[in-house]
């Protein structure tokens, strides 16, 4: 009997994990003849490098969290175990109050728990640190609710604006009032529920031991860009079968399995599906035969900004700007959201490029996009003039790129799990299909690659023994 046959369609890190897992190309037993599909002219989704000033740098994501060790296991079973290597500095500033201002320790996702360390740092005015360690009783939370409402309600709007507004921003490019407690911080869901102190608790979860040489975070020499390649590339020589520029316009329930009809005319049989790619194309493909998680996915919100790399000479910086970069909370009025000093912040790209110094900023956030429709003229002017206020920045890079990443980032709302759950639960119920990606689970990088396993596992009563599904092709027409 012949492999099943299983199309991926969407070829960010969540469609290529799950094409890696599908035929052994991480390193296990292949389950399936795989196909993967993808709309773009490349692989790798908001993981793209690219050269700016002649050094290649990320243009999308740059570092994935270490803790969780999917990310990490994936780039070993590629073989970039020996590209791994965490920041070179983790000093992180809050530009806000009209200085550059430390980052306090002892917090998580912005929510204080060392009152000392938030009084030394700056951060917060006088009042909002007094009302702070006035830390307010409340009801425990039974099931979800905001961030921003959650925080606000024990130790004051400031703590809000100032600290949790442009960590999340960080993430997800949206609103601490209407971010999701249970499905963007879950650490911090067991305090809620208990109804106690939230700076104790902080300070406890803070606290716990960590293993030793373990690092929060983890890039790659060549910038995390080279990850999707390097999966793409284990893909293809464990036999799948990878198309770009190939979308797909329809997909359709069979009885035997799928029909999927790409752009050009094609038509694939598939024994299984995954949907690896954001929720309104998910959406639109599922409204057929899936009416009802089509629905669900309707619902997501998306977030767009845009990111401008700068790259100098460092012989036109008198003093090269000190730590890892900058976040900037909106209550400040900022046109920038956040600067990250790549040179300094990676170890490989100071040595790859000794001569230069690249940095680059961060615009726009949910509902807020206009930024991304300005000339990348404009976005590199305002990028600069912020600079200039934050570090005194005076000089002129020698080269730029600006990406803009439209609807690139998921909004995970109060209720979005249980919104994820009905989504899942509908299309459950057809067979044959997983879905995948930061839509669902997470949007850091370890969480759509675990998201990739567990559409792979749902698939597993299917694909073994191999079913001998339908595998041909044919032309439209013919």
């Amino acid at each position: 009997m012949s492999q099943a046959h299983v199309v991926v369609i969407g070829g960010g890190i969540a469609g290529l994990a799950a094409a890696a897992y599908l035929s052994g190309a991480a390193g296990e037993t292949a389950r399936a003849r795989v196909t993967l599909l993808e709309a773009s002219e490349r692989v790798g989704g908001k993981l793209y490098g690219g050269e700016v000033g002649g050094v290649r740098v990320d243009l999308g994501a740059e570092s994935m969290l270490a803790r969780r060790p999917e990310g990490v296991e994936l780039a070993q079973a590629v073989g970039l175990a020996e590209a791994l290597e965490p920041p070179t500095t983790a000093k992180a500033a809050i530009w806000t109050r009209g200085a550059l201002r430390p980052l306090p320790g002892g917090q998580v996702m912005g929510v204080p728990g060392d009152l000392d360390a938030l009084a030394a740092s700056g951060v917060l005015t006088a009042e909002g640190l007094e009302r702070a360690r006035r830390e307010g009783e409340g009801a425990a939370v039974a099931d979800d609710v905001s961030i921003g409402r959650y925080v606000a309600d024990r130790l004051g709007r400031e703590v809000v604006d100032r600290l949790v507004e442009p960590l999340l921003g960080g993430v997800y490019a949206g609103h601490a009032d209407e971010i999701s407690l249970r499905a963007a911080v879950p650490q911090l869901l067991s305090i809620a529920r208990g109804g106690g102190s939230l700076v104790e608790g902080v300070h406890e979860l803070a606290s716990r031991p960590r293993t030793v040489g373990t690092p929060v975070f983890q890039g790659l020499r060549g910038g995390l860009g080279t990850l999707p390649e390097a999966v793409a590339a284990a893909c293809a020589e464990a036999g799948v079968e990878l198309r770009t520029d190939t979308p797909v316009d329809e997909l359709r329930r069979t009885p035997e399995g799928w029909r999927v009809v790409t752009g050009d005319g094609a038509v694939l049989h598939a024994d299984a599906v995954v949907l690896a790619v954001p929720a309104p194309a998910a959406a639109r493909l599922l409204r057929a035969d899936v009416p009802a998680a089509a629905a669900g996915l309707d619902e997501v919100e998306y977030a767009g900004m845009a990111l401008v790399t700068l790259a100098f000479r460092r012989t036109d910086l008198p003093a090269p700007p000190a730590g890892s970069g900058f976040l900037v909370p909106p209550v400040d009025g900022r046109r920038i959201k956040a600067s990250t000093f790549s040179s300094n912040k990676w170890g490989w790209l100071e040595r790859a490029a000794p001569d230069a110094f690249v940095l680059r900023t961060s615009l726009g956030r949910h509902r807020e996009e206009a930024a991304l429709d300005l000339s990348d003229e404009e976005l590199v002017a305002r990028s600069l003039a912020d600079l200039g206020e934050a570090i005194g920045l005076t000089a002129r890079p020698y080269d730029t790129a600006v990406t803009r990443w439209r609807a690139g980032l998921p909004q995970y709302p109060v209720g979005h799990l249980d919104r994820v759950a009905r989504i899942r639960a509908a299309a459950g119920q057809v067979g044959g299909l997983a879905l995948c990606g930061a839509a669902y689970d997470g949007v850091g990088i370890p969480a759509c690659i675990a998201s990739a396993r567990t559409a792979v596992a749902e698939l597993d009563k299917l694909l073994t023994p191999p079913t001998g599904g339908n595998v041909t092709e044919r032309t439209m027409g013919a």
